[in-house]
């Protein structure tokens, strides 16, 4: 079988784990970034083509897919021109930090005629699994209510190793950035929401970044279940939670840990946590930890489903959907 042949645009710290992957997966033709010393580093490091211009990669290099790994304010205009260039695209989280701008990547994969797909590695951590089959098969019965609560580390360092974090334009809010794969389980457990209220702060980095640290609100989804967020990023030292709690007719049921890694409360027992496969572990940056290393099964199935293989993984309808959602809250709070 022919290998898929990779482009990749964004040498950044998760441009690096893509990297790896695409090498390993398939074949990294090229990369670009408009840092000259990363994309000298990183064609060098994967024998490939080393490129600061999108437009001439995309115009010079032959290939199937273009994974864009840019600052999230960049990835409708990175994406939209791989689609338009026939390459199918593996778009890091968020989709866009604007709902208009993903609906114009959805258009463009359905004008090209090519896969759009949105990683949310998320959905692949055990206890995630175990607890969306609970629902599917609606063992919970019905659910009374939902709380999320992710907290989060991120200093000074953080975003001085990177001028786009923490800015309007570029990175967009704390919910896009890091928070944004809690919202997909949200929407994937739960769909959408109807209604909110509640505000957001920077309480802690009010001389780093023009976005919030800090978010609380209350919800109702479109299923009528009222639920509960908190979000900060202010945890001292570390990394401290990230869960969601359900309350339900037949059971209540946490996961939690730093990172949605584990099942930390069930009553009565449900699932069975011995039969749970062991997590990958989380992603290990510099200076940083972000959500769970399970990027492999996100390429893995990025290729079953160019190959026609599998129908579904995270298409851009569904990754538009938490974006609408943080919308939702991000306007409720002004």
């Amino acid at each position: 079988m022919k290998k898929l042949r990779f482009l990749l645009v964004g040498c950044g710290a998760i441009g690096e784990r893509h990297a790896k992957l695409a090498a390993e997966k398939g074949e990294l033709v090229a990369v670009c970034d408009v840092d000259e010393r990363k994309v000298k580093a990183f064609s060098k490091n994967y024998s490939c083509f080393g490129y600061t211009s999108l437009n001439d990669m995309l115009r010079q290099v032959i290939a199937d897919a273009l994974i864009v790994c840019t600052p999230n304010g960049l990835h409708a205009e990175h994406s939209i021109a791989g689609l338009s260039n026939q390459l199918h695209v593996l778009c890091e989280k968020p989709m866009a930090i604007a709902s208009a701008d993903g609906k114009r990547m959805i258009k463009a994969a359905v004008k090209a005629n090519r896969h759009l797909l949105i990683v949310k590695q998320n959905r692949f951590n055990p206890p995630v699994v175990a607890v969306k089959q609970l629902l599917q098969t609606n063992k919970l019965g019905k659910v009374y209510s939902i709380q999320l609560n992710c907290s989060w580390n991120r200093g000074a360092k953080y975003y001085q190793q990177s001028n786009w974090r923490g800015t309007k334009i570029l990175d967009g809010g704390v919910l896009f950035t890091q928070f944004s794969h809690f919202i997909d389980l949200l929407y994937w457990f739960f769909g959408g929401i109807q209604q909110t209220k509640g505000f957001t702060a920077n309480v802690a980095h009010t001389d780093l970044i023009e976005i919030d640290d800090t978010g609380v609100f209350s919800f109702i989804t479109e299923a009528g279940v009222p639920g509960s967020l908190h979000y900060s990023t202010n945890s001292k030292n570390k990394n401290y939670e990230g869960s969601i709690t359900i309350l339900a007719e037949k059971a209540t049921i946490k996961i939690g840990g730093p990172y949605l890694n584990t099942l930390e409360y069930q009553e009565p027992v449900m699932i069975d946590v011995k039969k749970l496969t062991t997590g990958n572990g989380s992603n290990k940056y510099k200076g940083y930890e972000g959500s769970m290393n399970n990027h492999a099964k996100v390429y893995d199935a990025f290729l079953k489903v160019i190959a026609g293989k599998q129908q579904h993984y995270v298409t851009g309808e569904e990754g538009l959907q938490s974006v609408k959602m943080i919308e939702q809250f991000y306007k409720a709070s002004r």
